[in-house]
């Protein structure tokens, strides 16, 4: 396996702090249906495995029931807990947020997160209750057991119901974004509102959805970038700000995936998958909370 020296740019938020622009996920395909206590070894060894390729962004949730699993592979690393930026998400247990996140930072192993997301807005339709919520993880920021906070899954309506009320703004929203799915309006909603964007999902035209609109594009960058469509699908994302998430449990593709970072797509290229993506529609998550053409 090639050994790509290739470092992952930082993202600057909104509160000062800053994100690398490639994380790795913990969800997906090691998330756990069953139950929690069992050990999923190949989770941890991914992790570690991400870890030694230069992936410090560690991207994890509760309800994924794989924390203990990434503390396990952090530990095991030994990457200084400085050089760490790791995320995780409350949802399951949504009702009690500040010791949602004492739980998840056992499992960790850690002191503090650099993010702390709410998983999902679908918990309340009452603007109030999202706004008392938000008062919590502004109450954990400033006790210092997580650095930044934010969201994932809402959409701006939902997200000006914190911003009414907030002192510290969500400084991410982590949504599903590929070409198939590009969110009109919100990307430039999020930029307004000081709000980075981060893609779950961002491979989904080669993964989930491949055989669409967007391929010969794909085709044409990887020929003249010397990749393969999952480092352009990566880039597409970085050069737009936008913060991916990626996994795999295979080391060498995990290596493939940094070759985002040797180089950049023009602003026609990106057009060009703009373009493509827009002719369909597919969205892979949250599926029986959106009617299928639903594009927000």
């Amino acid at each position: 396996m090639a050994n790509i020296n290739t470092p992952i740019p930082n993202l600057r938020l909104s509160d000062g702090n800053s994100i690398p622009m490639l994380g790795y996920g913990t969800g997906t395909a090691w998330y756990k249906s069953g139950d929690e206590s069992k050990i999923d070894q190949a989770c941890i060894d991914g992790v570690k495995a991400s870890l030694s390729l230069g992936y410090y962004h560690q991207d994890g949730a509760e309800v994924y029931k794989t924390e203990t699993e990434l503390g396990t592979g952090l530990k095991g690393s030994g990457v200084a807990r400085e050089k760490l930026f790791i995320t995780t998400k409350v949802i399951s247990n949504i009702a009690d947020i500040p010791n949602a996140l004492r739980t998840s930072l056992k499992k960790l192993g850690v002191d503090y997160v650099d993010l702390y997301l709410i998983h999902s807005p679908f918990f309340s339709d009452d603007k109030t209750v999202h706004q008392q919520k938000w008062k919590q993880m502004e109450q954990l920021k400033d006790e210092g057991l997580t650095k930044s906070i934010g969201v994932s899954n809402y959409l701006p309506a939902q997200l000006d119901w914190i911003l009414e009320t907030a002192k510290h703004r969500p400084v991410i929203n982590q949504i599903e974004f590929h070409p198939y799915l590009q969110h009109a309006g919100q990307i430039d909603y999020h930029k307004k509102n000081g709000i980075a964007t981060e893609a779950y999902a961002p491979l989904t035209p080669v993964t989930k959805a491949a055989g669409g609109p967007v391929d010969d594009v794909l085709a044409k960058c990887s020929k003249k970038y010397a990749v393969g469509p999952g480092e352009i699908l990566l880039r597409w994302c970085i050069d737009q700000d936008i913060i991916p998430i990626t996994t795999s449990g295979k080391e060498q593709r995990l290596s493939d995936y940094l070759r985002a970072m040797t180089f950049k797509l023009t602003p026609k290229e990106i057009q060009d998958i703009n373009e493509a993506g827009a002719k369909k529609h597919f969205r892979g998550f949250w599926t029986h909370k959106y009617d299928e053409k639903d594009h927000r």
